[in-house]
């Protein structure tokens, strides 16, 4: 197959000029680690590399990613009409992402890194091709995941370390650089534990679209910053597939009447593609899920509900919008301090925020007189 010009011009598309991960981007035969990945956004198809050849070519070398575990179902191990279901698990990032974040962890040619997420192994690929395979290190919770990886990158000729288990717990080995391609709750203390003193992580947190790197000193703390910059990644998981969600308050909360209801001068708004709202959201009330829909007559819905009991519902009809809320929290209420504070202020205060990060792995977010924690250690 004649990849390599799909492979410069992908690199071009993913990188800026003069950046060093161009060139490793250039290298790698990316359609070798995604020989079948799930078409679609929720209605998955399968698609077979082998089976057109010209499309395998458009999705591998194109800057975007490609799903390739949805639930416990790999793209691997199904058959053609097989749909599956639940959330992505696993996938192939999107190459810019990929160099984004490695550019925010600050790899240089004499440093060791350990990638948090194995993922496809593509990733893995390119950190091998830049840096040699004997500084590299990948670790996923999937045993078939590290396997594939395993086979696909020794077939183009690198053989890292790779570790299955989980990466937020222990770990065995020390890096200078640990770069996470999935979101963690908080940073887990075991990252702070391999670093190397004055060594640097680069990680998202979960349901956050930000960007926190941190550089550990010598008291076994790490200092860093929220850059300003935005991605997001799925969710580490300790087992198979993630924990079934309990749909029955979402049912509840689409149909009954809150215990407050009220007119809301705010429109009603999709949190889950407002990145920054959405992130402010979860570092002051963490766990909310988002729920939109528009009904046929126009009318605009967002749910939030929380596993505590707490739920809300706005619907938006001609202009006015009415809000139910129920349970031992005021949901909507914390989406309204957002927004005001975004309104009053011109931005969200954890952009740019400095962050100190305990030896347990608590964060803490200051930006002027602004303040917050995550994470309990």
């Amino acid at each position: 197959m004649d990849w390599e010009k799909h492979a410069q011009a992908l690199a071009a598309a993913a990188t800026p000029p003069g950046s060093r991960w161009r060139d490793p981007i250039a290298s790698i035969p990316r359609h070798t680690f995604v020989p079948r990945w799930w078409g679609g956004d929720d209605d998955w198809e399968l698609r077979i590399g082998g089976d057109d050849h010209d499309r395998w070519l458009k999705a591998a070398y194109g800057n975007r990613t490609l799903v390739t575990r949805v639930g416990a179902l790999h793209a691997d191990h199904a058959e053609p009409g097989m749909v599956p279901s639940g959330l992505p698990t696993s996938s192939s990032t999107l190459p810019g992402l990929v160099a984004q974040m490695y550019r925010h962890a600050s790899i240089d040619d004499r440093r060791t890194v350990l990638d948090a997420g194995t993922g496809s192994g593509y990733g893995t690929a390119v950190l091998c091709a830049r840096l040699g395979s004997a500084r590299v290190t990948a670790i996923d919770v999937d045993p078939y995941l590290n396997s594939a990886a395993h086979d696909r990158l020794d077939e183009i000729g690198y053989r890292p370390r790779l570790i299955t288990g989980d990466a937020t717990g222990p770990l065995s080995g020390r890096w200078h650089r640990i770069v996470a391609m999935v979101s963690v709750d908080t940073v887990p203390a075991s990252w702070l534990e391999a670093l190397h003193v004055g060594g640097r992580l680069a990680t998202t947190l979960t349901n956050m679209g930000l960007i926190l790197t941190a550089e550990k000193q010598a008291d076994g703390s790490a200092s860093g910053r929220i850059e300003r910059d935005r991605a997001m990644f799925m969710t580490t998981r300790t087992g198979d597939n993630y924990p079934p969600r309990d749909r029955s308050l979402l049912k509840r909360a689409r149909v009954e009447d809150g215990e407050q209801v009220e007119a809301s001068s705010y429109p009603v708004l999709e949190v889950i593609e407002a990145w920054d709202v959405r992130t402010m959201l979860e570092i002051i009330a963490p766990g909310i899920g988002h729920y939109y829909d528009e009904r046929e007559d126009g009318t605009r819905v967002a749910v939030m509900t929380h596993i505590d009991g707490s739920w809300a519902r706005a619907e938006e009809h001609d202009g006015k919008v009415i809000v139910h809320q129920g349970g031992p929290r005021r949901l909507w209420d914390y989406l309204d301090q957002v927004r005001d504070h975004w309104i009053r202020h011109g931005e969200l205060p954890f952009l740019a925020a400095q962050a100190t990060i305990s030896p347990e792995g608590v964060i803490t977010l200051r930006r002027g007189r602004w303040t917050a924690t995550i994470g309990t250690g």
